[in-house]
């Protein structure tokens, strides 16, 4: 169903040319069936603001059926609140599809101008309250599979012939059912057991692994932590925070025999520990090469940690103290991660890289090119480019190398200073890492944020030595996997580790067509070994209808998903197109998919209107809010925007949205507010109208955690949250306390529940009018006019526009 607005006519400007008409624009999303809406304008033509489309968020938790009646059903948007009762098709948080219904043809796709891909994330985390995912144990003879295309028995699988043999929904082959499976048809023709059996009534389940799914043993959980101890990172505090987060996150670690652990330090040379039990304490090992490393030891580099921990608490106790007078200033972080892979070759395992400086000496050393860029400000827009490329391509080589023998990198960046993440992150992206940045480093506010960051790394629910693979139904092929991962055949992704926060974008092409009134299904399996060293197969598979009308396309489009893969590839553009093109890119898809619901889908009606698919109708929003993303700007530093495009790579549907259109809400008057429904307060649009100089605002985008304070708040307010009776006492560096009082209470326990709903520890930052962290609050408001970019009215003139012509 369609929301339509009515445009206003627009007084005539003096001169030649005739403004175009403004508009009216649909009302807020609490829809009214079968009506458009003419909106209420002045003498010149204001659109109110408040009619257009704006996210809402549900207070109530959405209890969602996978199934329906044996027909599919279409998930809750990806930022709701949702619970999940998997009655056949996987939950959506392990996999969703941009459009609920498939078209048949490659024609109607191409018409309707959206994309088909898939968002996949296997280990996603389950809400509390739903069941947790079966285990099925085949025995010996593994899980059954179709002979022909090895997809996994799932509840698609057509049984026939008293259930002798079955019909494989992903290639049509027909198989004989293995004698040990075999069980009688009801008269519905499904399995009498299909209930009882989870891989016959479940979308996702988890098959016990056999022997013939290892190349060798289940590998040991291993975590390498690797430290930058050079004198830079001595002085901001960094290594000594780095240290204590290792320090505290020991206990969080698998327990049991098979959790193993090494450490090393570096400066412009590696310095490897000993952590053998017989040893009084600690053997510090130094490798001064850095341009041919090796590691100086086989053996007791990585010990069991029930054998190590008092040496290695002794150990990291004693790092920052021990280099407290260090004088390198350089930095072999090449040569130190090279060094800790070959000591973790073996097993492969986790490396924890805590790095401070920019990588100067050895192997893969880099140069400061911002600083170059900077100074030769002619160069223009191609070389801002190449300083978000990789520098050279030693990083990527060794890249490979750790993910061939199950070495996964992550990255945590305490630095004050430029390190050249476009560079470095290459280690991270092609060993299924990530990169974690703290910029500038802050020895007051950031090191609660590592020590939190590294604890849900450590314990969240992970694999290694992963392989992944998505198969489709005929007629639609997969194009493309996008993510954090290694590649060597066209149909896996390689992923040293994999967790419940990475996601992977899989593009998808016909290659035939498929029946209207038949089903097409999605298949992902993940064979991956537990943080215990089991080796399971977790496979999801999704089956949605097919149609050849245009119109079920758009009423059955996945707004979060489908924005999220243009993030996605709108990210992975910037380091090789001009932001220019990257712009226009994700501003033509907005448009050319509105004009195609315009063209073909909407009823007959007046030009003046601008007419939205109710399913896609905050589209334009959501871009508007990409174009003024810190990844589109040219305006902010080069390691901001490397880090950017990395955080989107592996990013979920989930928290696409908030990275570019953060929620605000307002918390001066939150004790006055009931929370019972929903913890967190209703959502404030993000316009500066909507800030008042009396109130509070704390925005989040689900990374960092930012808190306006207006220059006329009551100060007996500001007493209570943060214990200052004026706002020129606010803080530069802020560590979130609470007072004895109900409006601290409640503050903390929104916080408390964004990290929650996050799974990230976000670091508050107050800001204030007048100083730069007021600018940096503003240039979230994204429905703002700037200098740079229109307003989200006049976007929507201009989209409309845009449609105008293309209908002309």
């Amino acid at each position: 169903m369609a929301t339509t607005a009515r445009v206003a006519p627009q007084p005539p400007v003096p001169g030649p040319i005739q403004q175009q008409r403004m508009y009216g624009m649909p009302p807020a999303p609490v829809q009214l069936p079968n009506q458009s809406m003419s909106l209420s304008h002045t003498g010149q033509s204001k659109i109110d603001p408040n009619q257009i489309p704006r996210p809402i968020r549900s207070s109530s938790v959405i209890i969602h059926e996978t199934r329906q009646g044996n027909q599919a059903n279409p998930p809750p948007p990806a930022t709701s609140d949702y619970i999940i009762k998997d009655t056949g098709n996987c939950s959506p948080r392990h996999m969703r599809c941009t459009i609920n219904q498939i078209p048949c043809t490659v024609d109607v796709l191409s018409t309707s101008s959206m994309q088909l891909a898939l968002l996949v994330q296997p280990l996603a985390l389950p809400h509390p309250s739903e069941e947790p995912i079966q285990v099925v144990d085949f025995g010996e003879s593994g899980p059954v599979r179709c002979s022909r295309c090895k997809g996994y028995i799932n509840p698609f699988m057509k049984f026939i012939d008293q259930g002798r043999r079955f019909i494989c929904n992903l290639c049509g082959f027909t198989d004989e059912t293995p004698r040990d499976y075999h069980c009688n048809l009801g008269p519905d023709g499904r399995r009498r057991d299909a209930d009882e059996r989870p891989e016959l009534c479940r979308g996702t389940v988890e098959f016990v692994a056999t022997k013939e799914y290892m190349v060798r043993e289940p590998m040991p959980a291993v975590f390498f932590f690797l430290i930058d101890v050079s004198m830079n990172s001595i002085q901001t505090g960094a290594t000594a925070a780095a240290c204590s987060a290792i320090n505290q996150v020991i206990d969080d670690l698998p327990e049991g025999p098979r959790t193993m652990v090494g450490i090393a330090t570096f400066d412009s040379s590696i310095h490897f520990y000993n952590l053998k039990r017989a040893l009084q304490q600690p053997l510090m090992l130094i490798v001064p090469d850095v341009q041919d490393v090796y590691t100086p030891l086989q053996s007791d580099v990585i010990v069991q940690l029930s054998e190590c921990r008092q040496h290695l608490e002794l150990l990291l106790e004693s790092i920052p103290t021990m280099f407290q007078n260090n004088r390198t200033t350089d930095s072999a972080f090449g040569a130190a991660i090279k060094a800790a892979f070959l000591a973790m070759k073996g097993s492969g395992g986790k490396l924890l890289v805590f790095q401070s400086v920019l990588s100067s000496i050895g192997i893969g050393s880099l140069s400061a090119r911002e600083a170059e860029g900077r100074s030769n400000k002619s160069a223009g827009e191609k070389e801002a480019q190449k300083l978000l490329q990789s520098a050279d391509k030693t990083l990527k080589t060794m890249a490979i190398e750790f993910a061939e023998y199950q070495v996964c990198v992550d990255l945590f960046i305490t630095t004050q200073t430029y390190v050249d993440i476009a560079s470095i992150s290459v280690v991270t992206k092609t060993t299924g890492g990530q990169v974690y940045y703290y910029y500038p480093f802050s020895a007051l506010s950031d090191p609660a944020k590592l020590y939190n960051d590294l604890r849900w790394n450590v314990t969240r629910p992970q694999g290694f030595e992963a392989v992944m693979r998505v198969r489709c139904s005929q007629g639609i092929q997969v194009q493309e996997y996008f993510g954090n991962f290694c590649k060597r055949i066209p149909t896996d992704v390689d992923l040293p580790a994999i967790d419940c926060d990475k996601t992977i974008m899989v593009t998808l092409k016909h290659d035939d067509k498929l029946q209207e009134g038949s089903e097409c299904a999605f298949q992902c399996a993940l064979l991956y070994t537990t943080v215990y060293g089991q080796r399971r197969i977790r496979v999801s598979t999704l089956s949605l209808p097919c149609t050849t009308m245009l119109s079920n396309l758009f009423r059955s489009a996945d707004l979060d998903t489908q924005f999220a893969c243009v993030l996605k590839q709108v990210a992975g553009e910037i380091p090789s197109a001009p932001l220019t093109q990257a712009r226009e890119q994700a501003t033509n898809v907005c448009i050319n998919i509105l004009h195609s619901y315009r063209k073909f889908c909407a009823t007959a009606s007046s030009s003046g209107q601008l007419i939205l698919p109710e399913a896609l109708k905050l589209l334009p929003l959501y871009t508007l809010a990409l174009l003024k993303s810190s990844g589109l700007r040219a305006d902010g530093r080069v390691d901001d925007r490397s880090y950017w495009i990395n955080y989107v790579s592996p990013l979920s549907a989930t928290l696409a949205i908030p990275l570019v259109y953060p929620r605000m809400i307002t918390i001066h008057d939150l004790d006055e507010k009931e929370l019972d429904d929903s913890p967190i307060p209703p959502p404030v649009p993000l316009s500066s109208e909507d800030i008042s100089d009396e109130g509070i605002y704390l925005l989040e985008n689900g990374e960092d955690c930012l808190i306006y304070v207006g220059n006329s708040v009551n100060p007996n307010i500001l007493h209570k949250l943060f214990g200052i009776s004026s706002v020129e006492e606010v803080p530069n560096q802020y560590v979130l306390q609470q007072y004895d009082n109900p409006l601290s209470k409640k503050l903390n326990y929104v916080v408390n529940e964004i990290r929650r709903q996050r799974c990230s520890y976000l670091r508050v930052k107050l800001c204030r009018k007048g100083d730069p962290s007021g600018m940096l609050f503003f240039s979230y408001m994204v429905e703002d006019k700037t200098p740079s970019g229109l307003s989200y009215v006049e976007f929507l003139v201009h989209i409309h526009r845009q449609i105008q012509s293309k209908m002309a």
